[in-house]
């Protein structure tokens, strides 16, 4: 009998290492060696909670800018970068070697990469652009630079490829989206655009997140909102926030200004409510804007020297980044 018993407990023992693994987080996802997701929370390598405080870059337009303006951004107080690349359709391509240029220079800086396609901008508009599977394709292309790196960067899968009446296949496409990511081997925490310009006029993404995040099996996935004209009073950015805070599904504001071409925007409400909740935002952006938004430009010309308006409101206004900006511990000796 004793024999029995101690070859069950043994048994037992076995299948319980088997069943268990690695250890989980309460949404019943696997700890992961680089940034996670837990319970509607973004958290960095060593498990520290981590809340985005940047601004955008355009690399695929302005490479020879980018070491400077990560410096300067750093030196501003920014803890992280949303970096626009380039499949070779809209620029020249950014190519596995200089993706790899690109992370090593947020680390050097001590900043989290957000790196996002930007070709897949207005597709079903603009006759340029290219749907997110062509953005999925580009980043499978040039896995080996990111693989390793989920430490330090992530992934924001395409930048705006939903607009007009496409909206309706978001859902199932972002789900395939992250399907072919996580069996290709990227572990990173995704970023996915709403549809409508970034805006979710239609709320689409509000309505099929939990569907959404539920479809990738790493549970790391993380909704991006761009808050432009559609966020124009305070009522709007609580409520479409608050959402995926009761919901306790992952969210970050990841483009929003003070002005757009489709009106006026309530910043304050946006910053606010950031903070208030420790919800990420990266705000449009450093320079280089031209056409209807270049009046976004936080600095002129490319000059930490000569902050604008905007650059003055984000960086050193209340709720902003000086004030609220926290480095990603995994940088922390």
């Amino acid at each position: 009998m004793r024999a029995t018993i101690a070859g069950t407990l043994l048994i037992t023992a076995v299948v319980s290492i088997i069943l268990v693994g690695e250890p989980h987080h309460s949404n019943g996802a696997p700890q992961r060696a680089g940034f996670h997701v837990d319970n509607g929370r973004l958290y960095d390598a060593d498990n520290n909670e981590f809340v985005m405080r940047g601004v955008g870059h355009s690399h695929a337009s302005y490479p020879e800018r980018t070491a400077r303006m990560f410096s300067d951004v750093k030196a501003m107080g920014a803890n992280a970068v949303r970096v626009e690349l380039s499949t070779g359709v809209s620029a020249k391509r950014n190519d596995a070697a200089d993706v790899a240029h690109v992370i090593a220079l947020c680390r050097r800086n001590r900043l989290i990469c957000v790196l996002v396609v930007h070709d897949t901008t207005g597709w079903g508009y603009r006759t340029d652009a290219i749907p997110q599977a062509r953005a999925v394709d580009y980043w499978i292309s040039i896995r080996k630079a990111l693989i390793g790196q989920e430490k330090y960067a992530l992934i924001n899968v395409a930048n705006e490829p939903y607009v007009l009446d496409n909206f309706r296949t978001w859902p199932g496409d972002t789900m395939d989206s992250i399907r072919r990511l996580r069996r290709a081997g990227i572990h990173h925490t995704l970023l996915v655009d709403a549809p409508d310009w970034g805006q979710d006029l239609s709320f689409t993404m509000r309505d099929h997140a939990a569907a959404v995040f539920a479809a990738d099996t790493e549970r790391n996935t993380v909704f991006s909102i761009h808050m432009y004209g559609a966020f124009f009073r305070a009522t709007n950015v609580h409520d479409y926030l608050g959402r995926y805070l009761r919901a306790r599904l992952p969210v970050a504001v990841t483009e929003f200004a003070y002005t757009h071409h489709d009106g006026d925007v309530d910043e304050d409400a946006i910053m606010s409510e950031a903070q208030a909740h420790r919800i990420g935002y990266l705000a449009w952006s450093w320079s280089g804007n031209s056409g209807d938004v270049s009046n976004l430009d936080m600095v002129t010309q490319f000059n930490a020297k000569s902050l604008t308006w905007w650059g003055r409101r984000v960086f050193n206004g209340t709720d902003g980044i000086r004030q609220t900006s926290r480095e990603a511990t995994v940088y922390t000796p």
